[in-house]
């Protein structure tokens, strides 16, 4: 059984435990990659939350376990709402439609289907243990809460988020190269929200080269050891950037050096690994989808893209975009390097649309939140 429709039958308390899940799910960003993020909530048979849980870290159990362990007996005759469906696979652990089935679940409501070929079918294994499924509800917004991982399982690439920071007329920094700071206090430490959910950080070249930047996630309260670090990585195509003693060399986070197949890098050795990829057709930079195809194979399933405007303009041109966030500052510059460099496009009609999904005011600035108009994921599938 592979419903995608909203559920028609949904009660209101499934749709509120659904928002619920949703939320639960959202805790696990950061911590369960490779594998997706799940929440579910068990209701009792009398519609009555018995339990919660959500997949907390990869290897470890899967919500629903945690949900019907909390749940105890009270999940028998009762509702499992799941953000994802249940998955049908022995990895790790163990199938969780098998465990829905034993602990005496009667109905099950799930938001999206599972695109992954081992693990696809619970919703069928369920319907055919007499339990009643669903699926659809709440779709779109469980979808994009997984985004990342849905976006590696279905385009076979690491999800790609392009964040910037700029002032009102598009200036990432002044005329003379300066640019710090631009976006306020509390911009910046959004963007270490962003590092630390992130599997990997992107930058160029340039970028290393002038910020010098370290990369690693700091978030105000939280000990370094309750932070996930993302994979730092630095795309140095002729391999010129990166130096000895280069922050983004330091011991807080991995760190890997893309440099060109033909690029002199022997005094890298040794500084951190090497990743050696085919310059693109114009020989600009590196291949961007062998990039991606390169840390996807590392288990990289989230990418921050902080690199300047050619990088950007590269990730653009491969159409390897899939979120923007923009951080407008209200500045006015008049001159210097714009957010984005050459993209490939020529003509208004080849302009990337996109869709605003989110604003929000942080501090004195703008944040934007938009995606390039295509189907949803979860359409995908």
């Amino acid at each position: 059984m592979r419903q995608e429709d909203p559920v028609a039958t949904a009660a209101p308390v499934e749709t509120a435990a659904m928002r619920r899940a949703i939320e639960l799910a959202a805790r696990g960003l950061g911590h369960t990659s490779p594998n997706p993020v799940v929440g579910c909530v068990v209701l009792d048979a009398e519609s009555r939350t018995a339990g919660e849980g959500w997949h907390q870290r990869a290897g470890g159990p899967h919500a629903e376990v945690h949900a019907l362990r909390a749940a105890g007996e009270r999940a028998r005759g009762g509702t499992a709402v799941v953000t994802l469906e249940p998955c049908n696979h022995t990895g790790r652990t163990g199938p969780c439609a098998r465990a829905l089935i034993d602990a005496g679940v009667a109905r099950v409501v799930y938001a999206v289907s599972d695109p992954t070929p081992a693990a696809t079918g619970g919703a069928v294994t369920l319907a055919a243990a007499g339990v009643d499924v669903e699926g659809g509800l709440l779709a779109d917004e469980a979808a994009a809460g997984n985004e990342a991982w849905l976006t590696s399982v279905l385009r076979g690439r690491p999800f790609v988020l392009w964040k910037y920071a700029a002032t009102l007329d598009g200036r990432i920094a002044a005329a003379d190269g300066t640019s710090r700071w631009i976006s306020s206090p509390e911009s910046r430490a959004d963007v270490h929200r962003l590092r630390a959910a992130a599997d990997a950080v992107i930058v160029g070249s340039g970028t290393a080269r002038a910020d010098d930047p370290q990369l690693g996630a700091r978030i105000s309260g939280l000990s370094d050891d309750e932070i996930s670090q993302p994979l730092r990585v630095v795309v140095d195509s002729d391999a010129t950037a990166v130096k000895a003693g280069a922050r983004v060399l330091d011991g807080t986070a991995p760190t890997l050096i893309a440099v060109a197949e033909d690029a002199d890098a022997a005094h890298l050795e040794g500084l951190a690994p090497l990743l050696r990829l085919p310059r693109a057709a114009d020989r600009r930079g590196l291949h961007i989808p062998a990039l991606l195809q390169a840390l996807h194979q590392r288990d990289v399933r989230s990418v921050l893209l902080e690199g300047g405007p050619t990088l950007a303009g590269a990730f653009l041109a491969a159409q390897a975009v899939d979120k923007v966030v923009g951080y407008l500052a209200p500045v006015l510059l008049g001159a210097g390097p714009a957010a984005v460099g050459d993209a490939g496009i020529t003509t208004i009609a080849q302009a990337l649309r996109l869709d605003v999904t989110d604003t929000a005011r942080l501090g004195p600035d703008l944040r934007i939140t938009a995606t390039p108009l295509r189907p949803a994921l979860h359409e995908e599938n």
